[in-house]
C-alpha cells in the first residue's frame, strides 16, 4: 500500500518571515536541499522555496554568484521586527498556558483536600524529612 500525503492549500501568510529566512538559511549552509526543504516543512511548491532563496538569500541570482554584500538597515530592521513580533507571541502563549496550569494545580489541590475531608483518609504521602537516596541500594556498602 501507498502512503498518501494530503496537503493543506497554504497561502503566503502561513509562513511567517523567520521561517522563510531559516529555510532559505538550511538551504544556503547544504543543510537541505529545496525538495527536502519542501518535504520537511510541508511546501507544496518548489518555486515558493526558490522565491524566498531568491528574496532572502544571499546569492546573486543575476550573476550566479554568491552574494557577500551585506544586508540594508531595513531589511536588518525587519528580520529583527519579525522576530520580536514572534517572540512576543511565544511569550503570551507561555503566560497563557502558565497560568491554566497554575489553576489546575489549585484546582486538583481543592480536589485532594475535599475529598481526604470527605472520606477521611489521607491521600497526600506524608515523607519524613530525610529522605534515603534512590540511587543508593539498602543494604550494600558504597
Amino acid at each position: 500500500m501507498e502512503k498518501q500525503t494530503t496537503y493543506v492549500k497554504r497561502t503566503q501568510k502561513d509562513y511567517s518571515l523567520s521561517l522563510k529566512i531559516q529555510i532559505t538559511k538550511e538551504i544556503e549552509s547544504g543543510e537541505l536541499s529545496t525538495y527536502a526543504a519542501q518535504k520537511k516543512y510541508g511546501i507544496q511548491a518548489r518555486s515558493t522555496v526558490v522565491n524566498w532563496l531568491r528574496k532572502y538569500g544571499n546569492f546573486d541570482w543575476e550573476n550566479q554568484t554568491p552574494s557577500n554584500m551585506p544586508k540594508t538597515p531595513e531589511q536588518r530592521i525587519m528580520e529583527l521586527e519579525a522576530k520580536v513580533k514572534l517572540l512576543e507571541k511565544q511569550k503570551a502563549q507561555l503566560e497563557k498556558q502558565n497560568h491554566i496550569s497554575d489553576s489546575k494545580a489549585i484546582i486538583f489541590d481543592m480536589m485532594i483536600d475535599l475529598a481526604e475531608k470527605e472520606y477521611n483518609i489521607d491521600i497526600r504521602k506524608n515523607l519524613p524529612p530525610g529522605q534515603s537516596n534512590p540511587l543508593v541500594k539498602k543494604g550494600r556498602k558504597t
